[in-house]
């Protein structure tokens, strides 16, 4: 991981984590024409879900925040494993879709997926910002809080 991107994350003191292996019959990444699709990344943090449950629940706002961070650093570990570790092909975060287990009568999910949003923006400058959704679902895979899933323009 060199350039520009690589450079502003270690500024930061940001870490990008290995790659995540998916536990289902799909895979990581797909390539298509000059866009990235990441599938949808939960919060894996050294092997183990970092956050679980819901939010409203058991889990607050700022709790939920940090884990779309988790989910977005997983994301940035997918780019960077499917362009062989050079950031800088990315010229655009085009969209981020967020997943927020919650309580039905949370409405917060906006400021949850912020923490995955603002992730991109660190990384990729003005380039990281995006179009995205943010929707509240009842349950997520493997009792995950969050789950991200990303497009990414290539140059």
């Amino acid at each position: 991981m060199t350039g520009t991107v690589a450079a502003r994350l270690a500024e930061k003191g940001i870490v990008l984590p290995e790659a995540v292996t998916p536990v289902a019959s799909y895979v990581p990444w797909v390539i298509t024409g000059n866009l990235l699709f990441i599938s949808g990344q939960v919060p894996f943090k050294e092997g183990t879900l970092s956050h679980t449950g819901h939010l409203g629940g058991n889990l607050t706002v700022d709790e939920g925040y940090d884990c779309a961070r988790v989910c977005a650093l997983n994301i940035l570990a997918q780019v960077n494993d499917a362009l062989n570790g050079d950031l800088d092909r990315v010229s655009r975060v085009v969209k981020l879709t967020g997943f927020v287990a919650c309580t039905p009568d949370f409405g917060d999910q906006p400021k949850v997926i912020n923490g995955a949003s603002e992730l991109m923006a660190e990384a990729f400058g003005d380039n990281g910002r995006h179009a995205r959704a943010a929707v509240g679902v009842p349950a997520l895979p493997l009792n995950s809080a969050v789950e991200v899933e990303a497009i990414f323009e290539l140059g």
